[in-house]
């Protein structure tokens, strides 16, 4: 075991920097402990790792077993946000201030890590997250390795690049996963050393949309994981232009209107539409909800 304390330098939630890597109910890559601490497996450049965060009167401890144990001490403090600049950001509507109010130790974070955060975001394209939570469970009990250390019961280290080159495709249909989502995510795995050295947000969202499958939306949630990028606005999301109007204007929009309403906020778009969901304002619902598919079955 490696252990690290930190303190941040100002008003830090990591319920909150950490949220966004939970993939759903029964994640095998992420826990929540009764004492409030966090668990969260990731496959560093030095191999697969478990890292336990918590916060005890202010300062953060983090543990973390395995190979890459080291290196996730070290990235400690970008993954809760220690870098995130928000100083250009300014709420100007009473609702977003509201929030940030309330929040004021909202900070988005960075994986440093791309295939972790584009294998789920593909597997979420254009299906209910449920399908798609299901289908990454599946995997990762199937492809995954075992979390170093004393982890929770269950936990799975995501696999090598190679590994999901190499998924047939039966198993990629009993996973729930339709063949277009299936060669997209093989397809990056081979390019998966090029897009883990990208430099910046700028060059990732070239290389990524420069893959078959990969388009604006999908860009977006990986750059928003793995480099914090606080302007990468997820265009093309069911929910979030409706969310964004009901939000700001009292009526749901389409993406263009969105990208209008969050315009006063370019540099924090994501940022912005992060804090419209921490408000729970949501449009009245018009008729069922969208039922998860089973493709296993088809």
């Amino acid at each position: 075991m490696r252990e690290r304390r930190w303190v941040p330098d100002g008003p830090l939630d990591v319920g909150l920097a950490l949220q966004p890597h939970k993939r759903g109910g029964g994640d095998p890559t992420w826990r929540q402990g009764a004492d409030g601490s966090v668990w969260r497996t990731s496959r560093t450049p030095d191999g697969p790792c478990t890292l336990r965060v918590s916060v005890t009167a202010g300062c953060v401890y983090g543990q973390a077993w395995g190979p890459g144990a080291d290196w996730a001490l070290e990235a400690l403090p970008a993954l809760l946000g220690a870098f995130d600049d928000a100083s250009g950001f300014v709420a100007k509507h009473e609702v977003l201030a509201e929030v940030v109010r309330k929040n004021p130790g909202l900070r988005i974070g960075r994986t440093g890590r791309v295939m972790e955060a584009l294998v789920p975001a593909v597997l979420e394209q254009k299906v209910v997250g449920q399908e798609a939570w299901r289908a990454w469970r599946w995997l990762l009990g199937r492809y995954g390795e075992p979390a170093p250390g004393p982890a929770p019961e269950g936990m799975r280290v995501v696999p090598e690049a190679v590994v999901w080159r190499q998924i047939p495709s039966w198993h990629w249909h009993r996973a729930g996963a339709e063949a277009v989502r299936a060669r997209t995510i093989a397809n990056a795995a081979w390019h998966a050393d090029k897009l883990e050295a990208a430099a910046s947000t700028e060059e990732l969202d070239r290389l990524l949309r420069a893959l078959p499958g990969i388009g604006v939306w999908t860009s977006a949630e990986v750059r928003q994981r793995a480099l914090g990028d606080p302007d990468a606005v997820s265009v093309g999301d069911f929910h979030l232009a409706k969310l964004v109007g009901y939000a700001l204007t009292g009526e749901k929009t389409d993406d263009p209107g969105m990208l209008r309403l969050l315009e006063p906020y370019e540099g924090h778009r994501h940022r912005a539409a992060v804090l419209v969901w921490l408000t729970g304002l949501r449009p009245p619902a018009r008729g069922p909800r969208m039922a998860a598919r089973d493709y296993r079955s088809f």
